[in-house]
């Protein structure tokens, strides 16, 4: 055998060197191969494990051990049979001999500390499979070996052996009670009944001496650090022991303090020991001192009257009260000098009350007997202003500890408003006013923050911070929503006015100010809408308001502080987080700008100068630029010519297209143009803007059209240096460039209105000249760079947006854009171009006739292929589908456009029986329901165009307008009925399933459109032909085609639904 575990050992050391080559790689298998078989190699582990030489130390290299341990514990942990006589003799005496030689009378692992937590864990194992029926006496066992030897002079337990048995306790605790640790790992039956008998079996017959044998030891090491300290002692080998078995013990009480009898570890003697180690110098032994009460607090009890009666025994509010006052001065004590042990020290005590808190919520709210309830609540009264001072605690970790106790506070408030109509006492009120002014304090930002230099984890918590109070703010607001309103109005405007009067403001208590004056509307939940919110003007009807003056009217609360924001100039404070915050707030609120009219200027002067789009600091102007242009959008009506002049020459200089090209790292496979275009520029924002403000204009067409030349030339300057600076030299900053500019010139299109259908006697047209301009130059870069797909998209945007402004005066350069886009087409880009078809389909209509009829061919042959192809792979099934789907919805849009005709022209009709087979294949697959139901709408849409008869059945006379094409009747017949009815009894069809159910809905909108749009001979095909051929009863198969007939389509899609649920269920 000896051989064999020097093989091991071997394997062990050369797998942990990679440079012994093959060699390497073989031992990699071997000792896999040999973990795998723990059943036949586990005593080849344990003497590996404990072997020793004659002088008594380990015979094996630490690496070599640690792996035994592994083997070890997979042969125990995988077991499935009851360990042999003779398997539990050899494991049982090899091991307690290892403990007895190391621990006993050894160094206890001294130079590989690692190694006594994994045997801690071998030996767990090793327990749970044995204690119930093969080694009841282990804990006996164990304690021998703690005991001193009546030879020695020794008087206490070995530490040694204590600290093994500390570490021994713990495992157990989380192997059979710990929740998380049984809820992280795979269930098991088996598994979880035999760990609850052994937590039965531990109570019955060694809990009690556990306990004492852990209290024992840790009293009489808490003795001796007494008397250390007393005589000086602060370093050295005996206080670190000690400290380190009181620390370890007073974990492992902890970690059963939660499933043995109450009885046990709350005593006369316990409670004192803890109270006393709560104090303890010692952090780590305080910490654990907190997590043993935690454990006691939360311990489940039957009755709620022996719950209350433990929190009493147990007095923790007053030393609670006590600890953190102490803490509370020497944290002031300390000043800026921070002691994160004793940070985490109040946070443990905030643990502490944060659980006795909500278990004394338990009591007041949910207890049977009334007395028990009355005194929870009182003790509830107590410990309520204790959660406070945590609450204020500078330190958000401490804050946050307390947070679960406070929203179920809360809660219970909100409970009690609800079904009580009796006003809120004077006690209640008094703590949530108190509340409420510790959460506009927490609020704000730490002084020494600097929030152009903040980390982004530091941003995001505080943010997260200030989401959570603001939902305890909600809380508050639902139980006394004056209390709130009032103090968030009185602080924010006793800030602003000290401010107005010169005094010294600190910026986080101004930044605050602002923003609670941003989040007021989202606060006020009774406040009005629109202007009504602002001002306190009477109803007036929506055609006279630009009539009425509401400078006149009277603010709201919310108004007042609005107009504070501007009479006492807080937009000039001297700090960036200040001025940004206060962008936002205007930007948010359009509406107060309808009533105070004489506010907007001086928003505009502080976003358009260095406080905004002329800030040094990019981060800045790129958030105005969209806080500008959404100012600019909603309040464009109140803005005068001449204030928009002035705008738009404010902010001529900011329109240069800026270019930043990302970092590339070369060992990526990253595409450069992709990286640099795939962030959205805010500048686009700006663009935009101007097309907006050029807009305001429109009166003075010749106006109007000089000022969007006097932007765009640049642009297209721009445009045409950087095609001839690629033809010099076929950089990616050129590339890069005319996809911004192209981007530019697009969003300055978005800016005006959408062209109108039909035209308005008095509309005045765009400078449509000046677009067609930008279209062609931008078809001229497009023709020049196609080949490459940003230049692609944004060329399709920018059209996009002129399409939408111009309506159908550039539709003549539609062909040449579509052959540009479609000369080095990717499938990535198929969904983006459907949707820019789509879009053209919307807006242009019966303009884009000719366009359609060249293009749908084409187009369809490609998706059609596609639509049908083997898909693999979740993301091909994703991008498949939507392909799909979009196409779907572009050619029923076209159907709904009237441009149905393309499909029968002489280009396409030799496709159209092809087109409608691929509708009926779809139209059957239940597989994906949203395609299905375009497929049906496809199919309604086709027989209420193409199936029109051409002469009226009951004279014979001609239909007049009727696009009905010949035998589509027959199609109808014999493949879109049969195809509807068919899908009603596919047995995959889930009729559960709400987009199954939109789908009926189509069908039945289907067989209601052939039945309307064939009229009588429908009838007649329904009733005596189709379904009768498909068994129905007559009486069935004519209720069922005159409910078609006179129900309207609402009436006829429930009565459809409900049929088919009652067939398929009786099936």
């Amino acid at each position: 055998m000896e051989q064999q575990v020097d093989q091991v050992v071997q394997a062990i050391l050369i797998a942990s060197d990679p440079t012994q080559g093959s060699l390497h790689q073989q031992a990699l298998e071997f000792l896999s191969g040999f973990q795998q078989n723990a059943a036949e190699t586990w005593s080849l582990a344990l003497n590996l494990f404990v072997g020793a030489t004659p002088a008594g130390t380990r015979k094996h290299p630490t690496e070599a051990r640690f792996f035994a341990l592994r083997v070890l514990d997979d042969f125990l942990e995988t077991r499935t049979e009851p360990l042999d006589e003779e398997s539990f003799n050899t494991l049982q005496q090899s091991l307690l001999g290892y403990i007895q030689s190391e621990f006993t009378y050894g160094s206890a692992e001294s130079t590989a500390p690692f190694l006594r937590n994994k045997f801690s864990h071998t030996l767990t194992l090793l327990f749970l499979d044995t204690y119930l029926d093969r080694w009841p006496t282990f804990f006996a066992d164990l304690f021998a070996l703690m005991r001193p030897a009546e030879s020695s002079s020794q008087t206490s337990f070995n530490p040694h052996v204590s600290l093994l048995f500390f570490h021994f306790v713990i495992e157990i605790s989380d192997e059979v009670a710990d929740q998380i640790i049984k809820g992280a790992r795979q269930f098991n039956s088996e598994r979880h009944v035999r760990d609850a008998r052994v937590r039965d079996a531990v109570r019955d017959r060694d809990a009690a001496r556990i306990n004492e044998a852990v209290l024992t030891i840790v009293a009489d090491n808490a003795g001796r650090l007494q008397e250390l300290r007393k005589a000086g002692v602060e370093t050295g080998r005996e206080i670190s022991e000690a400290l380190e078995v009181v620390d370890w013990g007073i974990r492992t009480f902890g970690s059963y303090a939660g499933w043995v009898d109450i009885n046990l570890t709350v005593t006369p003697t316990t409670i004192p020991l803890l109270f006393t180690l709560l104090s303890d110098p010692s952090l780590s032994v305080r910490m654990a001192s907190a997590g043993a009460l935690r454990r006691i607090v939360t311990k489940g009890l039957k009755e709620p009257s022996d719950k209350l009666q433990l929190i009493k025994v147990l007095s923790l509010g007053r030393v609670i009260e006590s600890l953190e006052e102490r803490t509370r001065a020497e944290q002031l004590a300390r000043g800026d000098d921070t002691d994160e042990g004793e940070e985490s020290y109040r946070e443990a005590l905030g643990r502490v009350l944060n659980v006795l808190g909500l278990e004394l919520i338990k009591l007041a709210d949910d207890a049977p007997g009334e007395e028990v309830r009355a005194e929870g609540a009182s003790l509830l009264q107590q410990v309520l202003p204790i959660m406070l001072r945590f609450m204020e605690d500078d330190y958000d970790d401490t804050c946050s500890t307390i947070f679960p106790m406070l929203q179920t506070v809360l809660a219970s408030y909100k409970r009690g408003r609800k079904t009580s109509t009796e006003p809120l006492s004077e006690q209640k009120r008094a703590f949530l006013a108190s509340l409420q002014g510790i959460i506009l304090k927490k609020m704000r930002w730490e002084e020494d923050a600097d929030l152009d230099d903040i980390d982004e984890d530091d941003r995001a918590a505080f943010e997260y911070l200030r989401k959570e109070l603001r939902s305890f703010m909600d809380s508050v607001l639902s139980i006394d929503q004056d209390l709130v309103l009032e103090a968030i109005r009185t602080h924010a405007l006793q800030t602003l006015q000290l401010y107005a009067t010169g005094a010294a403001v600190k910026w986080h208590d101004a930044e605050l100010a602002v923003y609670l004056i941003f989040i007021f509307g989202e606060i006020n939940k009774s406040a009005s809408k629109g202007r009504s919110a602002f001002s306190q003007a009477p109803q007036i009807p929506k055609e006279k308001r630009k009539e009425v003056d509401y400078g006149e009217f009277p603010l709201t609360p919310h108004g007042e502080l609005l107009l504070a924001l501007f009479e006492t100039g807080i937009a000039a404070y001297p700090n960036p987080a200040v001025v940004m915050q206060f962008f936002e707030t205007v930007a948010r609120y359009s509406d107060f700008f309808k009533v105070r009219k004489q506010c907007i200027v001086p928003a505009l002067e502080a976003m358009v100068d260095t406080r905004g789009l002329h800030s040094p600091k990019s981060t800045i102007r790129s958030r105005v630029f969209y806080l500008f242009h959404r100012f600019i959008k909603e309040n464009q009506k109140e803005i005068s010519l001449e204030l928009a002049g002035t705008l738009f020459e404010g902010i001529r200089d900011t329109l240069a297209i800026r270019v930043e090209l990302p970092e590339i790292d070369p060992n990526e496979p990253n595409d450069p143009l992709t990286e640099a275009t795939s962030v959205p520029d805010p500048q686009l924002y700006l663009f935009e803007t101007v097309g907006t403000l050029v807009h305001l204009f429109f009166r003075t067409p010749e106006q109007s059209a000089a000022l969007l030349l006097s932007v765009v030339n640049p642009l297209l300057e721009e445009l045409s240096l950087n095609l001839r600076a690629f033809e010099t030299k076929q950089d990616v900053l050129p590339i890069v460039k005319i996809h911004h500019v192209i981007m530019a010139l697009g969003n300055i299109a978005k800016g005006f209105p959408d062209y109108p259908t039909p035209i308005p006697a008095d509309y005045v047209l765009p400078p449509l000249q000046v677009f067609r301009n930008v279209a062609q130059a931008i078809l001229m870069s497009l023709g020049a760079m196609k080949v490459f797909k940003v230049v692609r998209d944004a060329t399709r945007f920018a059209f996009a947006r002129i399409f939408a402004t111009t309506g159908p005066e550039v539709t003549d350069l539609i062909p040449t854009l579509m052959v540009n886009l479609l000369a080095h087409f990717e499938g990535s880009e198929l969904v983006d171009f459907i949707n820019f078809v789509n879009l053209l389909v919307h807006k242009l209509q019966q303009d884009l006739f000719n366009v359609l009829d060249e293009l749908i061919g084409p187009l369809n042959t490609h998706v059609t292929n596609l639509m049908f192809q083997p898909v693999t792979g979740t993301d091909d099934v994703l991008s498949h589908n939507e392909s799909k789907r979009t196409y779907l919805t572009l050619l029923n849009n076209i159907m709904s456009s009237k441009l149905a005709g393309i499909f029968l022209s002489d280009r396409n009709k030799e496709s159209f029986e092809s087109l409608l087979q691929s509708m009926l294949q779809l139209a059957g697959d239940v597989s994906d329901p949203q395609s299905q139901k375009a497929a049906f709408t496809f199919l309604s849409r086709s027989v209420n165009v193409w199936g029109q008869p051409f002469s009226d059945g009951s004279n014979g006379e001609l239909v007049s307008g009727s696009q009905g094409v010949p035998g589509f009747e027959r199609f109808i017949y014999e493949n879109v009925v049969p195809t509807a009815f068919g899908v009603l009894s596919l047995p995959e069809l889930n009729i559960k399933d709400g987009q199954v159910l939109v789908v009926l809905q189509e069908i039945a909108g289907l067989l209601q459109t052939v039945g309307k749009t064939r009229g009588q001979e429908a009838q007649n095909f329904f009733i005596s032909v189709y379904l009768p051929a498909q068994n129905w009863p007559a009486e069935t198969a004519l209720e069922f085609t005159t409910k078609m007939r006179d129900l309207d389509s609402k009436q006829f899609r429930k009565y459809f639904a409900d049929f088919v649920r009652t067939s398929r269920s009786g099936s």
